[in-house]
Order: C-alpha cells, then structure tokens, then sequence
C-alpha cells in the first residue's frame, strides 16, 4: 500500500506543469491546433458564400426563364404584371437574405485571417529567422489584414463592389429596381415613369446596402481588437517634406 502510494506521488510530481512560455515545445503544438481549426473555418465560409451566391443566382435564372414562359402564353397585362411582381418580390427577398449571410461569411473569414495574423507573430517569436519566409501577416491591425486580400489601397467602395459579396449586393440592387417597376406598372404609371422609377428603386436599395455594409469589416476588428500592429512607416529621409 505504502509503495503504491510512493509510485502515485512520484507521477504527480513528474506531470507537466501549464505552459508559461512560448519556449515550451506544447505551445507550438496549440498555436498548430489553432491555426489548422482556422483555415478549416476560413474554407467553410467560402464554401457557404460560393453556395450562397450560386443558389441564388439559379434561383434567379430559373424566375425569368419561367417569366418568359408565361410572357410567351398571355400578354403584358395586368395578370401578367401580378405574376411577375410575386416571382420578383421572392427573388429580391432571397438575394436580400443572401447578401446578409455572404457577408456574415465575410465577417467570419475576417476573423479568421486576424487569427492566423496573431498566430504567425507567435512562430516569428518562437523562431525569429523565419519571419524572412512569411508572405501573410504576422500583423493584426486592419492595414495588415486587408492587405491579406490583395487590397493594399485605394477606393473601398471600387474593391467592394469587385467581391462576391458586391457582385450579389448590385444584382439584388437591380432586381429591386426591377420590382419597382413592375409595381409602377401595376398601379397605371406610364412606361417612361415606370423605368425611372426602377432606376430610382435600384439605386435606392443600393445605397441602403451600401450603408448598412459599410465600415463592417472595421466594426469586427474594433471587436477583436489589435495586439501586434504593425510598425508605423518610418519617413524616407530622401523626402524633403519629412
């Protein structure tokens, strides 16, 4: 009994402690760990955005090839124009909930991307001389993390729209201007009127879009915060204005 005892507290002392330092062999095996459960999240976000948009897109193909069936068997009157305005109201409301959960998406990819930034400037810590080898950040502020996406400056708003994110945003803008014209229609507004109406549909829901998306991406790194920013640029002392 006593032996069994004296082999019990020897295992107790001989068990590893908590890490304290980055110099402890397990803490490369945690950042590891990490680091493999964030690309695993960064490659299930895009693969929901890709879905996400490419539902809709079938979804919104399939509408107007059935709207052109319809159109093919009964005139552009009022039945019609009912029709069309249902069909048109689901298809603006899914591109609506589409563009909200790619960029949900977006957001999670984000975080994601800061994620690795920090993890990276951990293996810099561990192992100082491999940081030459790095092509992505070893920095979390948002400078460093945008440029991750191939957007080192510039016009926001150009870029945004260039993603698939905008790509959905701008069609789901057209589809609601569509809808304001087929409404238009219906309630006796000339052809003329009904078009600018459309024009002042889509821009509308474009600039509420655009409103509400944007300074998202900041507003998640305000949540996350920044650990490691990256050094501020020192002035080139060629510039007579430094």
């Amino acid at each position: 009994m006593e032996q069994e005892s004296t082999t019990a507290s020897v295992k107790h002392s001989q068990a590893p402690g908590p890490v304290t330092s980055l110099d402890d062999p397990r803490a490369v095996q945690i950042l590891s760990t990490e680091h493999w459960s964030l690309l695993t999240s960064r490659s299930l976000a895009y693969n929901e955005a890709f879905t996400r948009g490419g539902m809709f897109l079938t979804f919104l193909s399939m509408s107007f090839v059935a709207l052109a069936l319809l159109a093919s068997a009964m005139s552009f009157g009022e039945q019609f124009l009912t029709i069309a305005a249902i069909v048109l109201a689901f298809d603006f409301l899914i591109g609506l909930t589409t563009y909200g959960r790619i960029m949900g998406a977006n957001e999670d990819d984000f975080r994601a991307v800061q994620g690795m930034a920090r993890i990276r400037h951990a293996y810099l810590e561990i192992a100082p001389p491999v940081g030459r080898y790095f092509t992505s950040p070893t920095n979390d502020d948002i400078g460093s993390i945008v440029a991750t996406y191939g957007q080192t400056g510039g016009n926001d708003m150009v870029y945004a729209f260039t993603t698939s994110g905008g790509m959905i945003g701008l069609i789901t803008s057209m589809v609601g201007g569509v809808l304001a014209s087929v409404l238009a229609l219906l309630f006796g507004a000339s052809g003329d009127l009904a078009i600018w109406i459309g024009v002042g549909g889509a821009a509308l829901v474009l600039t509420v879009i655009v409103r509400v998306s944007f300074g998202r991406v900041a507003r998640s790194q305000r949540e996350l915060g920044t650990m490691f920013p990256a050094p501020a640029a020192e002035p080139d002392a060629s510039d007579p204005e430094s």
